[in-house]
C-alpha cells in the first residue's frame, strides 16, 4: 500500500464509502464531498454505474482521493485503475486479485476479520487493512485483540459503523481512519438530497476532528 495514499486516509479520519446507482448523481455528489469538506470516496463496484462514476467524478474534481470498493477479481480491478482510481479495496483477501494489484502498481486494502487473514495479508507484503464487517465481526475488541499481535498492522474498519461509534474507532491508535455510509446513504443519493448529505459530511468532519 502506497504510503503516500495511507496518509491521505489518515488525514480524512472517515472515508464515505458510496454505491451510485446512476451515474447521473456522480458529480453532484463529488461537489457535495468537496465543498463540505471531505474529498474522498470509496465508490463501490456493487452497481454498474461505478466505473464511469469514478471517472466522471476524477474528470470534475481531480484534486479529490477516490478508491474503488468491492473489488472482486482483476477485470474490476483494470476497470478501476482505467476509471481513475487510487486504489482498490475489497471485502475479503483474495491472494489472486492482491497480486494482481501489485503486478498493475494499485495500492489494495483487502478486507480481513481473523488472525489467520491478517497473517495472510502479511504474507502478501500487505500491512495497512480494512477490518470488515467491523462491528458484526466483534466490533472495537476484535480490532485491540488483533491489532496485539501484529505490531506492524494498522486497520481502516468498515461495517456498523456510524456516528456513534466512530470516535471510539479512531481512538484506537493504528486505526488510521473508518469506512461509513452514513452521511452518504444510497436513498439520499437516489433522491438527490444534496443539501442533506452535504449537513451530514459537515457533521461527520466536525465529529472526527474534535
Amino acid at each position: 500500500m502506497s504510503q503516500q495514499i495511507i496518509e491521505k486516509l489518515k488525514a480524512f479520519k472517515v472515508i464515505p464509502v458510496i454505491q451510485i446507482n446512476d451515474v447521473s448523481q456522480a458529480v453532484p455528489l463529488a461537489k457535495t464531498l468537496v465543498e463540505n469538506g471531505l474529498p474522498v470516496a470509496e465508490v463501490t463496484f456493487r452497481t454498474e454505474a461505478a466505473a464511469e462514476a469514478i471517472r466522471l467524478m476524477r474528470e470534475a474534481y481531480p484534486e479529490m482521493c477516490i478508491g474503488a470498493g468491492t473489488v472482486l477479481n482483476a477485470e474490476q480491478v483494470d476497470r478501476a485503475k482505467a476509471a481513475g482510481s487510487e486504489f482498490v479495496v475489497a471485502p475479503g483477501l483474495n491472494p489472486n486479485t492482491v497480486r494482481y494489484c501489485q503486478e498493475q502498481g494499485i495500492p489494495m486494502v483487502p478486507g480481513v476479520n481473523n488472525p489467520s487473514q491478517v497473517e495472510q495479508a502479511l504474507e502478501l507484503g500487505l500491512t495497512f487493512l480494512k477490518f470488515f464487517p467491523a462491528e458484526a465481526s466483534g466490533g472495537i475488541n476484535m480490532v485491540k485483540s488483533l491489532l496485539a499481535p501484529y505490531v506492524d498492522v494498522s486497520f481502516m474498519p468498515t461495517g456498523g459503523i456510524g456516528k456513534a461509534n466512530v470516535r471510539d474507532y479512531l481512538a484506537i491508535e493504528r486505526v488510521i481512519c473508518c469506512g461509513g455510509t452514513w452521511m452518504v446513504a444510497p436513498k439520499l443519493i437516489e433522491n438527490g438530497e444534496w443539501d442533506e448529505i452535504g449537513r451530514l459530511v459537515r457533521e461527520a468532519v466536525e465529529l472526527v476532528s474534535e
